[in-house]
Formats: structure tokens, sequence, C-alpha cells
């Protein structure tokens, strides 16, 4: 196994578990994760990257976006409102340090996420969700 390889499956590991953390832990975000896991399983070795979208949780989370499909409500949901927390957390730690152009900055980074979310990805319907297995 070359070193290439070995750091790929490596940072798919890394990706995947901080995923699935990410799933049950309401203010981290599994989305980025598991996408990350997807990449890196890819690059690595094909039997690591079939293992990986046959998992529940590739099936769960990411699936139905990889697919060109969309997301769902909930997802979109637990997504913006873990962003917005985090940002808002940042926005109030410069704010009071008297930081205000990258406040400004990130409320405008905010901003997109927010309406990329809402107009930029197709929604699913509810009979979408149960057909995606």
């Amino acid at each position: 196994m070359t070193l290439k390889k070995f750091l790929w499956i490596l940072l798919g590991c890394l990706g995947i578990g901080l995923g699935a953390i990410g799933s049950v832990v309401p203010m981290l975000p599994a989305f980025p994760f598991l996408l990350l896991a997807a990449f890196s399983f890819s690059k690595s070795s094909e039997k690591l990257h079939t293992w990986f979208i046959c998992t529940k949780l590739y099936k769960k989370n990411l699936e139905s976006y990889v697919q060109g499909r969309g997301m769902t409500w909930v997802a979109k949901i637990r997504i913006m409102i873990t962003v917005t927390l985090l940002m808002t957390f940042s926005c109030v730690m410069m704010l009071l340090k008297a930081v205000y152009v990258p406040c400004i900055i990130l409320a405008g980074i905010w901003l997109f996420h927010i309406l990329y979310f809402i107009f930029g990805i197709t929604t699913l319907k509810n009979e979408d969700e149960e057909c995606s297995c």
C-alpha cells in the first residue's frame, strides 16, 4: 500500500468518524464529513468506497444529494441551524473584540448559505425519502 493510498484511507476514516458523531450531536454537521469520507474512499479503495455507499449513514445523509435529487427539509433545517449557531457564536466573539469587518463578511457568508440551501438545493418530498433504499 502506498503512502498516498494510506493517507486517503486515514482521511476517509476520520470523515466517517466525525460524520457518525455529527449525525447524533446537534452542533456538529455530519454532511461535510460524510462527503469527505465518500471522496477519500473513492480515491483510496473501490472496496472501501462500495462499503461506505452501502452504509445506513451514507443512505440517510448523502445518497439523495449525491444522486442529484436533493435533500429533505429535515436535513436542510438541521444543517442551517447548525451553521447559524456556529456563525452567530463566531460573530458575537468578534463583536466583543470590536472586530466589525470580518463579522460583516461572516454575515454575508451566512446569508448566502441560507439562500443556497433554501433555493439552490432541491427539496425532497416524503414519498421520495422512502424510495431511496
